[in-house]
Parts: structure tokens; sequence; C-alpha cells
């Protein structure tokens, strides 16, 4: 249950980037208001726009959820230290308090975002899955290999009540 929790929890987080990231992709000019206002270039609207869509979505699909989530983090503490630092004004409070939210959850995403249902998990268990694949096909390899070198064969063969490979070496007789 708790990770169906996470995971409902981790996109709903990212819905409310996907949508501003939209919003100031089709209509940059607010956005560009709002940056000019407080002394921040105001063509970075665009920019911002595509960064919010496109860290929205990594969270969304749980790709490198640990990153996206401390850049998201910084993202919404540097909204609140530029936009909502007005605290007397109420609904400025309000949105400072949402983005405090936001910012404990990205830190829940950093602590258990790489959980069952997210692409980062799924990575990682395929990473497991094909190391033991080739560890497997390497001792499949050393298994009978026979080696000559000199006046002596060495093979390298399993003991089956030991569980390590046993060297035999005999000697070449010509």
């Amino acid at each position: 249950m708790s990770l169906i929790a996470a995971l409902i929890g981790r996109i709903l987080l990212a819905v409310i980037f996907v949508v501003s990231g939209i919003g100031k992709i089709i209509d940059p000019a607010p956005a560009a208001g709002m940056l000019a206002s407080v002394g921040l270039p105001a063509n970075m609207a665009l920019g911002v726009g595509i960064f919010e869509l496109v860290a929205g979505l990594l969270l969304a699909i749980g790709l490198m959820t640990r990153l996206v989530s401390i850049v998201l983090f910084v993202y919404v503490g540097l909204t609140i230290l530029f936009f909502h630092n007005a605290l007397a004004d109420p609904a400025q409070q309000v949105n400072a308090l949402k983005n405090l939210a936001i910012m404990g959850g990205m830190l829940m995403v950093f602590a258990y975002g790489q959980m069952r249902w997210s692409y980062d998990h799924w990575r990682a268990r395929d990473k497991v899955h094909d190391a033991e694949l080739r560890a497997a096909r390497a001792e499949g390899k050393v298994e009978g290999a026979t080696a000559v070198a000199g006046d002596h064969t060495t093979t390298v063969v399993r003991d089956p009540v030991v569980e390590e490979p046993v060297v035999r070496r005999t000697i070449v007789e010509e």
C-alpha cells in the first residue's frame, strides 16, 4: 500500500510542474513579467517553462528521481526567495507555505523516490540481473577450461562438494 501511495504522491507533485511548465510555454508573457518585476531577465520565461515541464515529466515517470527532486527542491526554494518573500501579505504567505510543502514533498521523493514502480528501480533491477547473467556465463566458461603451458596442462573444474574451483595439473608426456 505504501508503494501505491509513494507512486501517486510522486505523480501528484509532478503535475504541479507539468501544468505550470505548459502554461509558461504556451503563454510566456505573464511569467516574463514576473521575472522582470524582481530583476531577473524576462527572456528566461520560456526556458523556465521547458525546465518545469521536463523536470515534472522525469519526476512522474521516476527517471533520475533523486537528482530531479533535489533540483526541484532548490528551484522551489528560489521561488520563495524571489517571488513569495512578502510574508506580511496573506496571499504571499499562503504561496510560500505551499512551496514549503512542495519542498517537503521533494525531500520525501529524494528519500523514497527509487522505490518499485519507478524507472530508476527497474533500471537498477536490470543492472543486477545483467550482472548475475554475466557472472553465470563467466562461471560456465571457467568450468572445463584447459590451458597448455610448457610441460604441463592446467584444467579448472568445479568440485560439486566444495563449490570452489579445483586446479588439476598434469604433466604432458611426449
